[in-house]
């Protein structure tokens, strides 16, 4: 699927995966090398993360059940937490940088484009 930031006409991200179930979010991106520009993760019911036993950095984009942004935190290292965010029901794991790259900040109304179903 693809995520688009309305407020600023970009794409956040156009090969993004869902992490519904409770063994995809308790995974997320453990078993992945790295994400490149473009790739990550919407990870359901999560408005705190952790980044323990990751190997690389990413951007971390919480959003509330509207789809805006409530709390962007660039470039998260491995063996950080993000307790929680406020307001936030869903996170968007992205590759460090590409909320700057998208110009996604805290405010922004995010859109989830399925290639199959259109937007929701």
């Amino acid at each position: 699927m693809r995520v688009e930031n309305v407020t600023r006409g970009t794409t956040v991200g156009d090969r993004i995966r869902v992490a519904a179930s409770s063994i995809d979010r308790t995974v997320g991106l453990l078993r992945t090398p790295g994400l490149t520009a473009g790739e990550g993760l919407w990870i359901e019911r999560a408005p705190s993360i952790h980044m323990f036993f990751m190997r690389y950095a990413i951007d971390a984009i919480f959003v509330d059940r509207d789809g805006r942004v409530t709390k962007v935190v660039p470039n998260l290292r491995p063996w950080r937490v993000v307790l929680w965010a406020r307001g936030a029901r869903d996170c968007l794991e992205l590759d460090a940088g590409a909320a700057a790259v998208s110009k996604t900040q805290s405010g922004d109304q995010l859109m989830v484009v399925d290639s199959d179903e259109g937007a929701r």
